[in-house]
């Protein structure tokens, strides 16, 4: 394929692992904290990585980024996680240039999500981009590259029922207990840990469940207290865990911790518990699974879960790749054009300064010499060949490399530096 002259002597990359080869055990080794991101933008700096972003979600943890050789990317992704290269070869995957881009694109609409039609990507990826620019981590090439992802993300919102419902797995655990569970109305709820999933899954048992007995905890108090305010919830301190748990019918675990937080030496209760665990790295140790009385289920059993509404999104799979087709192609050929701009206004200064040394001259010979008429010639001339090379330069069947140097060799331009 044709390089692209965006970052000297690099390559864009996408290399990561994601639900489809991964187990969840696994995307826990891989699992980046906020911290860790951090940590990993400013070691690719100090390597001289000149722009990347990075996502690390439930589903799956991800860099997007120029390097001279993968590995760059997988050593910083391994130095800050407690992944291993050995397991990243394992499971994860590579993609290079215009498959990269490809790669982005799916990721960002749904269409590679563990759910199908889950968009909830896309707002990682939004914040992935902005810190990345705060860091001066982000080139022209992959922002334009994720407001293009987001175009397309928000045209198979509007224009394909491939979302319709909810499709997150925080609905998808609700939907799970709806169905396993009788009486859910009068179950006592926790929920522990009001992360974006966290959340979203409060949100989805308030509307569809209408229990009115969901206890929030969150290690920081006050961002429970925020999301309990909006839905009229009981809050309780992170000091109170035990004994909520122990009165609990259901116990929904989304917090971000690095290691487990909940295990069979907490739950003291006899009585039934149903354990859905939607965190990444887990947070709930299996040997929860000793007990007789409790029944754990991870978010990866979620993503299993098919119903009727699921599979008929999966019709709308055509147009939603259509429309990133169209997107891509858009952002392809700012691309190319990208690529040869410095080289076409090169050009347009050469033929300017061509007009008026032109111009000069016949102003001394000729008598009368009509100023405004020649200028209005000579610069739709001129605007009529830097078009024509525009557009030669456009065409699929010719080398765009070639073309440039024979340019700037005909006309004597100055070395045109990529872009």
């Amino acid at each position: 394929m044709k390089q692209y002259h965006i970052s000297k002597g690099t390559t864009f990359y996408a290399i990561g692992l994601s639900y489809k080869k991964a187990d969840a055990e696994i995307r826990g080794h891989f699992s980046l904290s906020e911290d860790a991101k951090l940590n990993l933008l400013n070691q690719a700096k100090t390597n001289g990585i000149e722009s990347l972003i990075v996502t690390s979600t439930c589903n799956r943890t991800e860099i997007f980024g120029f390097a001279e050789h993968p590995f760059q990317l997988i050593q910083l992704l391994c130095e800050n996680t407690k992944g291993t290269v050995e397991e990243f070869q394992e499971v994860a995957y590579v993609y290079k240039n215009k498959d990269a881009i490809s790669h982005m694109f799916r990721v960002g609409s749904g269409l590679d999500s563990q759910i199908l039609g889950d968009f909830e990507i896309i707002s990682q990826l939004k914040t992935a981009a902005r810190i990345s620019k705060k860091h001066d981590l982000l080139n022209h090439f992959i922002e334009r590259l994720v407001n293009a992802v987001i175009q397309a993300s928000k045209r198979i919102k509007t224009e394909t029922d491939i979302s319709s419902g909810a499709t997150s797995v925080s609905f998808a655990s609700v939907q799970y207990i709806m169905k396993h569970v009788e009486n859910v109305t009068d179950k006592n709820i926790l929920l522990f840990g009001t992360g974006k999933i966290g959340r979203n899954t409060c949100e989805n048992l308030v509307k569809h469940t209408k229990n009115e007995q969901i206890t929030l905890i969150n290690r920081t108090k006050d961002k429970a207290e925020a999301i309990a305010g909006k839905f009229n919830l009981i809050v309780k301190d992170y000091a109170n865990l035990q004994e909520e748990i122990n009165t609990s019918d259901i116990l929904i675990v989304a917090t971000g911790a690095q290691n487990p937080t909940i295990d069979k030496h907490i739950i003291q209760s006899k009585k039934e518990l149903l354990i859905l665990d939607l965190s990444i790295p887990k947070n709930v140790n299996e040997n929860v699974q000793e007990l007789s009385n409790v029944k754990l289920i991870h978010l990866d059993d979620l993503s299993q879960i098919t119903d009727e509404t699921l599979e008929n999104r999966k019709q709308h799979i055509p147009l939603a790749e259509t429309i990133i087709q169209e997107v891509n192609t858009e952002f392809n050929s700012w691309l190319e054009t990208r690529k040869f701009a410095p080289t076409i206004k090169a050009l347009k200064i050469k033929l300017q300064d061509f007009k008026k040394a032109e111009l000069d001259t016949q102003r001394k010979k000729i008598a009368n010499f009509n100023e405004e008429q020649a200028e209005l010639i000579s610069n739709k001339l001129i605007q009529k060949i830097t078009n024509h090379f525009a557009h030669h330069l456009k065409d699929e069947a010719i080398s765009t490399n070639d073309s440039l140097e024979l340019i700037q060799k005909v006309f004597q331009l100055e070395p045109i530096k990529n872009v």
